[in-house]
């Protein structure tokens, strides 16, 4: 195993040089610094479990966690995975701090955004706003690291994204959809909210995938801020409008609220559902055979994955070696939950 003491004697300087290079403590000259962290590297160069435990209990690093998980029991599994990554690491003194909110309201997430100011590292499903934007930026340039989780935003600085493929997820839906309808069907489709990228991009990818089934035609858009209750009313208004729709595109969130106006119609006259992750509520409705299928992006692995990156930045220095860690969609059935 190649040691600091090693490091210390192919550079010509004291072991306690390179202390200080390798955990940024001290003064020690350009040069100097640059020849100690070469050699560093190209001998694979570790620091020692125990001395990276020590080291990082003395910074104390913590991770905010921001989510509009209120009301959407998508983020369970998310919040579950972030939380219990956090957990493997309070030896080496990581605390983390959950920020939640409901909804899409750039004010609210501009406000959590200013309570994880004193964080290291944040992770956040961001809204696709200015402000959001710019205020992500800001953290980045006084040395923040940021992670977006679950949905990205486009045209800004933070280190990487961890989530799912949207734009493939709705290409894959319109492709499960035609084949569950036959070839032919009026679409009514539910979305969360248009100020979400991702949400906007399945929209996109189901419009492109329906250039090849020219038998789909979309009757009407809707957004449901991702409520149930909002998204039941706003349904049920929708297929009382348009009562020749015949399948449901599911885009996000409040999928229950949305199976309930479904079910208020009689058993022939109810369209055929596609809809995204088996949370209690939508397997339920699997089981009563509303939803015919969903699309799982798995959002343990999210939420686990963005801490594993902001603990490697924060206790071990490693940039992520890439922009975007995709977790690809799997198609659930009832039968194969």
């Amino acid at each position: 195993m190649v040691t600091m003491k090693k490091v210390a004697e192919l550079c010509g300087v004291s072991r306690g040089t390179v202390d200080r290079v390798l955990h940024g403590r001290g003064r020690v000259s350009d040069e100097t610094a640059a020849n100690i962290r070469r050699v560093a590297k190209e001998l694979g160069y570790e620091p020692n479990p125990a001395a990276k435990a020590l080291s990082a209990r003395k910074k104390q690093p913590k991770v905010a966690v921001i989510l509009p998980s209120e009301g959407n029991p998508f983020f369970d599994e998310v919040i579950r995975g972030v939380q219990e990554a956090a957990d493997s690491y309070k030896i080496y003194g990581l605390t983390m701090e959950l920020l939640t909110m409901k909804g899409y309201d750039p004010q609210d997430e501009l406000q959590l955004l200013k309570q994880a100011a004193d964080a290291d590292a944040i992770l956040i499903d961001p809204i696709d706003d200015d402000d959001i934007r710019a205020a992500i930026n800001n953290l980045v340039d006084v040395g923040k690291f940021v992670v977006t989780v679950n949905n990205d935003i486009p045209n800004c600085e933070r280190h990487c994204y961890v989530g799912s493929d949207y734009e493939n997820g709705g290409v894959t839906a319109c492709a499960l959809l035609e084949a569950f309808a036959g070839g032919s069907a009026e679409v009514g489709v539910v979305l969360g909210s248009k100020k979400i990228s991702g949400h906007r991009a399945r929209l996109e990818g189901f419009q492109k995938r329906m250039e090849k089934a020219t038998g789909l035609h979309i009757a009407a858009v809707i957004e449901n801020e991702d409520d149930e209750f909002t998204s039941f009313e706003r349904t049920k208004d929708m297929l009382r409008t348009h009562p020749d729709i015949t399948a449901l595109f599911l885009i996000a969130g409040g999928v229950y609220g949305a199976c309930r106006a479904v079910m208020e119609l009689s058993p022939a006259h109810r369209p055929i559902v596609i809809a995204f992750d088996s949370v209690p509520s939508t397997v339920e409705m699997m089981k009563k055979g509303i939803v015919k299928a969903v699309l799982y992006q798995h959002p343990y692995r999210q939420g686990h994955r963005s801490m594993e990156l902001a603990f490697e930045r924060l206790v071990n220095g490693r940039a992520p070696y890439k922009q975007e860690y995709i977790m690809k969609h799997e198609i659930k059935l009832l039968e194969n939950l």
